[in-house]
């Protein structure tokens, strides 16, 4: 009977477990969906253009289905302005502080927070390759509390497009930052297609803002056109890029249209602003029950072609009637 009576107590007790562990897990999902403010910590990694546009896109595409800023959502927008140790920081801080879910913007903002949290629900974007990064375990089921878009670009589109516009030229530079995993991807896979274009490529690493004039300076002699990868780091600095580039009659081919708008010749490239909008919709099924770990990261499916004719004429080139054709023309930094 004793062990009977043990053997009965033993059973409860696991089914207890594994009633309320469910009940938990049931009601984790809809305290969010039911909470009077949700709390969403914004994690951006530095200052241009494209980042800039995805938290915008972002945060409209909330407000566009019910959730606003100061009414029934509460934003906590931090910026670590190229700084790899402040961004852990604000990660680290948006845990504390118990926030809802974090939006992190751009490959080491994403790094940080899952390195911060296995919990908290984030939202990626604006991340190369999320598989290699080591923030979700495949691209058709995440496997963590990591789900959201990836901003990853077509190499070859571009390479490509320099062959249709600069025929002739053969040797590419491409200055990236060292710390940046989505650079060092983009560089990986730059160098591996450039065999099948016939072209030589000279890179060069960098670890801040503060090494690119010398380390832009080093390679000019060298090139006879500039490649910008989806680099945060670099892509900070375009308007310097672009000016020392074209002085030097360099063309630039950019990885989206912000770098066309910074100085850059042409690109084919995808919309950041919709790539906000897509992970604000990651965001909203979050907050409806989904769990990150069942999603699959979401690509941007169309990319824009984008020249700036201004930056063509001054550097002599002829852009060719079809792509001119079907391109957005950028001048001015403006449409």
């Amino acid at each position: 009977m004793v062990v009977k009576r043990k053997i009965s107590i033993l059973l409860a007790l696991i089914l207890s477990v594994v009633i309320f562990g469910g009940c938990s897990k049931i009601s984790s999902a809809k305290t969010l969906k039911d909470k009077k403010v949700i709390n969403i910590g914004i994690a951006q990694i530095i200052e241009h253009p494209a980042l800039d546009l995805t938290k915008k896109g972002f945060v409209d595409r909330l407000a566009e289905k019910g959730f606003k800023d100061g009414e029934n959502i509460k934003i906590d927008f931090q910026n670590a302005q190229g700084d790899m140790a402040t961004i852990q920081t604000i990660t680290q801080n948006f845990v504390a502080q118990k926030n809802d879910i974090i939006y992190a913007i751009a490959t080491p903002s994403v790094q940080a927070a899952f390195n911060a949290t296995k919990k908290i629900p984030i939202v990626m974007t604006a991340i190369t390759d999320p598989v290699e990064s080591g923030v979700v375990k495949s691209l058709d089921k995440s496997g963590t509390n990591v789900a959201g878009t990836s901003d990853k670009i077509s190499i070859e589109e571009n390479f490509k497009l320099i062959k249709d516009i600069l025929p002739g030229k053969k040797t590419i530079g491409i200055l990236y930052n060292t710390s940046e995993k989505n650079s060092e991807i983009q560089v990986r896979q730059a160098e591996e297609k450039a065999k099948k274009f016939g072209f030589k490529i000279v890179k060069k690493g960098i670890t801040n803002v503060n090494d690119i004039h010398q380390s832009l300076a080093s390679i000019l002699n060298e090139i006879d056109i500039m490649f910008i990868p989806t680099d945060n780091t670099v892509a900070s600095s375009m308007p310097f890029i672009s000016n020392e580039c074209n002085r030097k009659n360099i063309p630039i081919i950019g990885s989206e249209k912000a770098h066309v708008e910074g100085g850059a010749l042409a690109t084919s490239g995808i919309d950041y602003y919709k790539l906000g909008k897509e992970s604000a919709d990651v965001a909203i099924e979050i907050i409806n029950g989904k769990n990150p770990k069942d999603m699959k990261v979401r690509f941007m499916k169309e990319t824009k072609l984008s020249i700036n004719p201004e930056v063509a004429k001054k550097l002599n080139i002829e852009i060719p009637q079809d792509i001119e054709d079907k391109a957005e023309k950028i001048k001015g930094g403006k449409k």
